[in-house]
């Protein structure tokens, strides 16, 4: 009798084995073969201490496993015979891009090599990259961005006078006292933030799925605020405010020229390129705050709670400074974050569920008016993205190799 081994090595972190009993031929003419109580010679077989044939011994004298290869019935190839010496076992070798290729070395001296096809890892098509969808949706965002500083420039020409209407009644802003430097402490930190945010999507293993996201979130945020700051023109919040002269007139050269202006300058006023004033319903200082930590909870890892409280932080700290500089009303504000977290938690519910992406009675949030535009950016992506990240650049290959893809 004889311990054969199998061992199959289908990764860096787990190996699966198999051990069979085979007993020895026999070679008498009372015994043909494993499974026979009678011989083919008509002889009697008997046990080893001199008995009579018993079902037990029946099923002892059995193999274990049938004498087909293990790797011939799971789809592999045996590229030579399969001894059952005592001596047999499976030594490692260099993994093949068509399989595992193992070595058995029989008592005899000979190599087989087994040949195992294993199929291609599916997880990487649950997330395909779609280079070009993300393109489309940078495109979407620049677009609705275009939108928006068109509808401010029109809105400035509709401001009302600050010598002639004071600002609104704020139950936070009349109880807090006026610091018109603190919107540009507010936009400092929204600089931060928006960098810190990018390095974390572009260090995603799944980057590409994660900027098309961005891009739409932020293309359908920047198009309802060209809506409401159009709909509604409130009266500037800081009397002491700088806006531009206006022009009495929105022809298309006064507004091309104005929307330049506002796109050079990312729409900050920091740089001295915002100077037109009526964009208040809502905050865009606060949808850009409030979605870097939505993004940054997000996608960085969960262990990384540092990073996590200190985007909340900064975004919080960001919102004040725009309060204190009455840059906004509260009510800016608060539309703001809720528009921005609704649409940011529904996106990523309906990317999240296979079954939210059909439009059926039972699912109403298929109602949504771009749901349509986000089941043909959404459709092939296979459920929630991982929290991995590798390394972006094809170099240097040394940082490639230590440090492979990174789980939360």
């Amino acid at each position: 009798m004889k311990l054969q081994l199998f061992v199959f090595e289908t990764g860096e972190k787990w190996r699966r084995a198999f051990l069979r009993m085979v007993l020895d031929a026999k070679t008498g003419v009372g015994h043909n073969d494993y499974g026979s109580i009678g011989g083919v010679g008509g002889g009697e077989v008997s046990t080893s201490d001199g008995g009579k044939m018993t079902q037990s011994d029946l099923y002892q004298r059995q193999p274990l496993l049938p004498q087909e290869p293990w790797p011939t019935k799971n789809g592999g190839t045996v590229l030579g015979p399969v001894t059952t010496a005592e001596t047999d076992f499976f030594e490692d070798d260099d993994d093949r891009i068509d399989g595992l290729k193992r070595n058995v070395i029989n008592g005899g001296g000979s190599v087989t090599a087994i040949d195992i096809d294993l199929p291609h890892p599916l997880r990487d098509e649950k997330f395909p990259k779609e280079k070009w969808k993300t393109f489309i949706a940078f495109i979407i965002l620049v677009s609705n961005f275009i939108i928006t500083t068109a509808s401010l420039a029109v809105v400035h020409e509709w401001v009302p006078d600050k010598n002639k209407y004071s600002p609104l009644p704020d139950v936070i802003l009349d109880i807090i006292p006026t610091f018109p430097g603190a919107l540009d402490i507010s936009e400092v930190i929204i600089m931060i933030s928006t960098n810190v945010t990018f390095l974390v999507i572009v260090m995603h293993k799944h980057r590409f799925i994660v900027f098309r996201r961005v891009f739409l979130i932020l293309a359908v945020l920047y198009l309802m605020r060209s809506v409401t700051m159009y709909v509604t023109v409130l009266p500037l919040s800081n009397p002491s405010y700088y806006c531009s002269p206006k022009a009495n007139s929105t022809g298309f050269l006064l507004i091309a020229k104005r929307v330049f202006q506002l796109m050079s300058g990312f729409g900050l006023s920091i740089n001295g390129k915002h100077t037109y004033c009526g964009d208040f319903i809502y905050s865009g200082h606060t949808v850009v705050l409030v979605l870097c930590y939505l993004i940054i909870n997000e996608y960085s890892p969960k262990k990384v709670v540092i990073l996590h409280w200190a985007s909340w932080t900064a975004s919080f700290l960001g919102i004040c400074f725009v309060l204190l500089a009455r840059g906004h009303y509260t009510v800016d504000v608060l539309i703001a974050y809720y528009v921005t977290t609704r649409i940011f938690w529904v996106y990523h519910t309906l990317a999240n569920h296979k079954k939210l992406k059909q439009a059926t009675v039972d699912n109403c949030l298929s109602r949504i008016w771009w749901f349509r535009i986000f089941c043909y950016f959404e459709g092939n992506v296979g459920g929630p993205v991982p929290r991995q990240f590798n390394w972006p650049l094809p170099w240097p290959r040394r940082f490639l190799a230590k440090h492979p893809n990174r789980d939360s």
